[in-house]
């Protein structure tokens, strides 16, 4: 697997959920999604409305270490999702860069969303899956231990979001055997 994105940049699906390798297409519609939610960009560390918007699509093409996703429902773009810093000689990528918006929430699209990124990077060689959330996030902490993943500690000020706040941020992890166990 000598580049490990090519490995990560398939379409996904599970029935009406899809995960599409970002497109310049997928900008508008991204953007409409994103700001169907304008305070929740107060806790993420970039900023996905306005002119920051604009910026942050830009490094959606080409940035190093990112395997970007759009995620589609029946269709339609309602967020977005990422493979982070693939790293095949250690086994080890993080799933983050997520938002869906807050119609999708609750319906059990985020569980599928991140099962099929979970299984696709297990089968791609990976043996384990991290994530970082803002400890200020409850909802998405919540929803990482409803996945399985364990949480291994707190990264104390480890990140300045875009509003210049320093935030705390818990890591959590999925190991695969642990994976397959519970998934079999």
């Amino acid at each position: 697997m000598s580049q490990p994105g090519n490995a990560l940049e398939q379409e996904l699906t599970d029935g009406n959920v899809s995960l599409v390798p970002f497109k310049a297409e997928h900008a508008g519609p991204l953007l409409d999604a994103c700001a169907r939610d304008r305070d929740i960009w107060e806790i993420y560390p970039v900023n996905m409305l306005c002119e920051d918007a604009e910026a942050m699509l830009k490094r959606f093409h080409g940035e190093q270490g990112w395997v970007r996703f759009t995620v589609l429902l029946d269709g339609a773009v309602i967020g977005t999702t990422s493979y982070i810093t693939p790293d095949p000689a250690n086994g080890t990528v993080m799933i983050g860069g997520t938002y869906i918006e807050p119609a999708a929430r609750g319906t059990g699209v985020n569980c599928r969303m991140k099962q099929l990124m979970i299984d696709h990077a297990i089968g791609c060689g990976f043996w384990r899956i991290e994530f970082t959330v803002d400890t200020r996030n409850a909802r998405s902490m919540a929803a990482m231990e409803k996945l399985g993943a364990v949480r291994e500690g707190i990264l104390r000020r480890n990140r300045v979001t875009w509003t210049g706040y320093v935030r705390d941020t818990a890591l959590y992890a999925i190991l695969a055997d642990d994976w397959r166990a519970a998934h079999p």
